[in-house]
């Protein structure tokens, strides 16, 4: 058995020279997830990909977005993204992705009247 003590206030603590460790590997940056950073600004609409960054988890992404994304106080709202969760069609399809809407020209907005007090569109 090993001898405990509680001085200093640190409750009970070995003392005696077998002292129980785990082992645990250790962590580094490196091996925490990277995730992609998207801020939108005070006058955007929308959220625009500024930059990427690595967190041990989702709401320590955010935290250090924030510090590092919006320094000047330029965003109003922060998006972070673990980058392993996107999934992206390449620049190589292009053709056959998005081929199929052109000869859909309901789907586009040529046959409405858009009145002038409407902002954003």
């Amino acid at each position: 058995m090993t001898d405990l003590t509680s001085e200093g206030g640190h409750g009970a603590v070995p003392t005696g020279p077998q002292v129980p460790v785990a082992d645990q590997p250790a962590v580094s940056r490196r091996d925490w997830p990277l995730y992609e950073v998207f801020v939108r600004g005070k006058r955007g609409l929308n959220h625009v990909h500024v930059g990427s960054l690595h967190a041990p988890d989702d709401e320590m992404a955010v935290h250090s977005a924030r510090d590092l994304y919006t320094r000047r106080n330029e965003g109003v709202s922060i998006w972070v993204v673990r980058a392993a969760d996107i999934t992206a069609s390449s620049p190589d399809e292009k053709d056959p992705m998005f081929a199929p809407s052109g000869d859909k020209v309901y789907r586009h907005p040529t046959f409405y009247a858009i009145p002038d007090d409407v902002p954003h569109m």
